[in-house]
């Protein structure tokens, strides 16, 4: 499903995932899908997508994902597995609950390249406060 226009300015105030160019695509019942388009400078020296590029889009994609119905889940624990080179110039990161408890949750993120490689995935234990 489309965001809707709340969502859309409510996480416009990520502004380190905004300013670098991460976008919401789809949202639904604790699931988000984003993406970014890849200029120069999310190049390192070798030309190649910086890692930091990869986990900045999938904690998005986490934070949108647990979020956007209710403010309050965070990041306790991320951890990342880079699987290959992007190609193309898009990047998607598409986040899916695995597990919502009473306080923590599970989430894994799949990152994928222009031409739907398998980039990254990422697997983050959210917990909610308060």
């Amino acid at each position: 499903m489309k965001p809707a226009e709340e969502t859309v300015r409510l996480f416009e105030k990520d502004c380190f995932a905004t300013d670098n160019g991460a976008v919401i695509d789809e949202v639904d019942d604790h699931y988000a899908r984003c993406s970014l388009h890849i200029e120069a400078k999310h190049r390192n020296a070798m030309g190649a997508v910086m890692g930091g590029v990869y986990f900045t889009l999938a904690d998005f994609a986490f934070a949108v994902a647990a979020n956007w119905q209710e403010i309050g889940t965070v990041s306790l624990n991320s951890e990342i597995a880079y699987l290959g080179a992007a190609r193309g110039d898009v990047l998607s990161a598409e986040a899916v609950c695995v597990k919502n408890g009473r306080t923590t949750s599970y989430y894994r993120i799949e990152v994928k390249d222009g031409q739907g490689n398998l980039a990254a995935i990422v697997n983050t234990t959210g917990y909610r406060k308060g």
